[in-house]
């Protein structure tokens, strides 16, 4: 039977256990933060393409259904007990868009009607059916977040229930459950099976986040062989960027315990962006043995991406009063001679084996390498109300190098009617930063009408020297007890976390050193009074590394303990079968230290109370829903500023909204339409208020069509986003950095499966 909570998770091959995790085993992240992996992941992932082509084609299937490719529409992994058979096995929602289950950090695989979280869980049918090539383009379709920062910049960040995520130089995208193996600035979604959004605080869960975002977790679980495919998908998107991706996966062996998939994708091209031109390489890898007792895999990722004249946020000029309406999306103030280049390489080995049938040991061990070189202006401000602007290119480069371990015990028993899922876990997660720069000359320009200037030769900086880094060890206990044939579960859990993080001066001195310890616990209960609809509730805390007083501050170097966000929520979900609804209501309360006079205290509060509305599934024959409703009462609660006490936190609107309708055609068979709506309601770009953005609204189409060609399942797609060219500033940054939006942008691909 499957353990109180997790539920069985789709996979068309095997019924294996999987219980997933988080983090680090403690020590070990200060003994080696830079594993000797460093380097493989290039000639790895090459490597499992040419093993991939020495495997026997006529074991490769078709596996295509009339809604889509099946391994874009199951789940990666089970979590069920040995005499399980697949057809008992939950599929995704009719559709294929959403999974009926999610990975919640150390609780491993649980199915969304007994999580006690609100969560949204995207499939790689999704993904690729709406050709979002970014994560950024992926999640920006669910309500409760908004993508902040914009097309054609190097770094993505994020918007969750009103707190910024991802803001920071290390990356706060968790991977198969683990931070620290992500690419750090920007995940693409081809190696990507399903994108999941865990909603609130969860530092029980995933432990602390590396930039320290509570408003929630977006979790990748990468793709993996569950089934023989191969396919080719060449794209288009306008200005001229032209791109293929190459999706290969089989298993083999006598029992089929062995798999190997490989992603590789190649882009180049001119942006619907003026002067901007975009080039990118991705190659993952991932390999996996499903055995009567271990369980292994190997997950290996090379990216790389150059971007000529990349887009930048703004800021507001000390005397601009009013943000200027927003420019054509084309228009682009960074000079053609302007450029940024990243690579990325990230590594992940987890293994697991069963003791007996009620105990499992683990074990994982991981990392990511970052480097980032790029010239180009720092945020631009706009100084008067005409749209000039003012920015000053530098040439930066930075390293960023995260390395993350884990190990411990699941154990899975009985007390009286009580069933019990229980994990203990030790986890150590590392992080360093390098950066050095060398600043040019100030350049003008305008949002309106750019103006393009002479390039600056700016050298390269002669040496790169380490900034900072950090550390966090700790350890996790949770469990989750069930009742009435799992009609009533309640989790408790506790992660008791130290932190420890140190600033350099240019001389390798330590300027400024930060080690704390916390604690945070969680609590959460479902009950299902009937089979298909959930009550729960839950208490939950977030985690953020407490600031140490600044140099102008009287209580100069005083460490404050670690911030802890505080979550409440309850909320309802009904399950019709081919159709799902959620509804839930929560308040954040986050503390935050500022200066006031020349004492730094913890003085600040932002309280975030909200409902939010999630629709997925077939409402009716051949017509699927997507999307949502969320509503934010943002505030400010308590300040060192009296006059922001009260005000709306920075980039927090009070409305977001999501729609997306497909249709299959009854009279065209294999032809869908769709259609999205986007709405965000204004944001304040200031803590006092005094200058905001406009709400907008976008619309996009798109139309898809099934069918076979010589044998072959062949499916073309096309994307038109922003369908009205609408003109809009679309997000802030906690720091009020706005983005203009992109363009009305064409989307073509056909994907062809062998």
């Amino acid at each position: 039977m499957p353990v109180p909570g997790q539920t069985a998770l789709a996979a068309p091959l095997t019924t294996t256990r999987s219980f997933q995790t988080t983090s680090t085993l403690p020590g070990i992240a200060a003994a080696c933060p830079r594993p000797a992996w460093r380097g493989l992941a290039p000639s790895l992932a090459m490597a499992g393409l040419l093993a991939l082509t020495t495997l026997d084609p006529a074991r490769a299937q078709d596996g295509a259904t009339a809604t889509g490719n099946v391994s874009a529409q199951t789940l990666p992994e089970v979590r069920v007990t040995a005499d399980a058979s697949p057809e008992d096995l939950p599929a995704p929602y009719a559709g294929g868009q959403v999974a009926r289950g999610a990975r919640l950090g150390v609780l491993g695989n649980t199915s969304i009607m007994k999580a006690p979280f609100n969560v949204s869980s995207y499939t790689a049918q999704m993904i690729q059916d709406q050709q979002s090539p970014t994560l950024a383009d992926a999640v920006n379709k669910d309500p409760s977040v908004r993508f902040t920062g914009l097309p054609g910049g190097n770094i993505d960040n994020f918007y969750i229930r009103g707190f910024p995520v991802g803001e920071g130089n290390s990356g706060e995208i968790a991977f198969d459950g683990l931070y620290g193996v992500a690419p750090n600035y920007r995940v693409f979604t081809d190696y990507v099976e399903r994108l999941e959004v865990i909603k609130g605080p969860a530092a029980m869960l995933y432990g602390m986040s590396p930039n320290s975002g509570v408003g929630g977790v977006i979790n990748i679980v990468p793709k993996r062989a569950h089934e023989d495919l191969a396919s080719v998908t060449a794209s288009y998107a306008s200005d001229t960027q032209f791109g293929g991706h190459v999706d290969l996966s089989q298993r083999f062996g006598e029992s089929r315990e062995w798999g190997v998939r490989f992603n590789g994708s190649y882009y180049q091209g001119d942006t619907p962006m003026d002067n901007q031109s975009r080039k990118a390489g991705i190659g993952a890898l991932s390999l996996d043995y499903q055995g009567k007792q271990l369980r292994a895999s190997l997950d290996v990722i090379g990216q790389q991406e150059k971007i000529d004249a990349p887009g930048r946020a703004f800021i507001m000029g000390p005397g601009l009063q009013a943000i200027p309406g927003a420019p054509d999306g084309r228009r682009n103030v960074t000079q053609p001679w302007e450029w940024t280049r990243g690579t990325d390489e990230s590594l992940l080995f987890r293994t697991e084996y069963d003791i007996n049938d009620h105990l499992t040991v683990f074990a994982d061990a991981g990392g990511g390498w970052t480097q980032l070189s790029r010239l180009f202006g720092t945020t631009p401000q706009i100084v008067n109300a005409q749209g000039d602007t003012l920015s000053t290119p530098t040439y930066y480069k930075f390293k960023v190098d995260r390395a993350t371990y884990d190990a411990g015990l699941r154990s899975r028993f009985d007390t009286g009617p009580l069933r019990h899922a229980v994990t203990f876990q030790a986890s150590a997660y590392a992080d360093s930063l390098d950066r050095a720069n060398t600043t040019g000359t100030p350049v003008a320009s305008n949002i309106y009408n750019p103006v393009v200037r002479p390039a600056q030769g700016l050298p390269a900086p002669d040496s790169v020297p380490k900034v900072s880094d950090n550390d966090q060890t700790g350890f996790s206990l949770a469990d989750t007890m069930s009742a009435l044939d799992d009609r009533v579960l309640l989790t408790l859990g506790v992660r008791q976390q130290r932190i420890r993080s140190r600033n350099f001066g240019a001389t390798g001195a330590v300027t400024s050193s930060y080690e704390e310890s916390a604690t945070t616990p969680m609590a959460g209960l479902v009950v299902q009074p009937w089979k298909r609809v959930s009550l729960y509730a839950n208490y939950v805390q977030g985690l953020s590394k407490g600031d140490v007083a600044p140099p102008t501050a009287s209580n100069s170097g005083e460490v404050f303990a670690p911030y802890k966000t505080t979550q409440y929520e309850v909320g309802t979900k009904v399950d019709f079968g081919r159709f799902s609804a959620t509804l839930a209501a929560f308040q954040i309360s986050k503390p935050s230290g500022q200066l006031g006079g020349n004492v730094f205290s913890v003085n600040g509060e932002q309280r975030n109370r909200g409902l939010e509305l999630n629709l997925f599934g077939q409402v009716a024959p051949g017509v699927r829903l997507l999307g949502g409703v969320a509503l934010i009462d943002g505030e400010i609660t308590r300040s060192g500023t009296a006059a922001a006490v009260g005000k709306d936190p920075i980039g927090v609107p009070r409305v977001q909204a999501n729609l997306g309708a497909e249709w299959d055609l009854p009279w065209v068979a294999g032809l869908t339409v769709s259609g999205t709506m986007i709405y965000t309601g204004r944001q304040y770009v200031n803590q006092l208020n005094t200058a905001s953005l406009p709400s907008w609204a976008r619309f996009d189409l798109g139309a898809r069509y099934r069918t076979r060609i010589t044998g072959k399942t062949t499916t073309f797609r096309a994307n038109v986003l922003n369908v009205f060219d609408r003109n809009y500033w679309s997000g802030v940054t906690s720091w009020g950095g706005f983005s203009q939006a992109a363009p009305r942008t064409v989307m073509l691909s056909a994907t062809v499966e062998f």
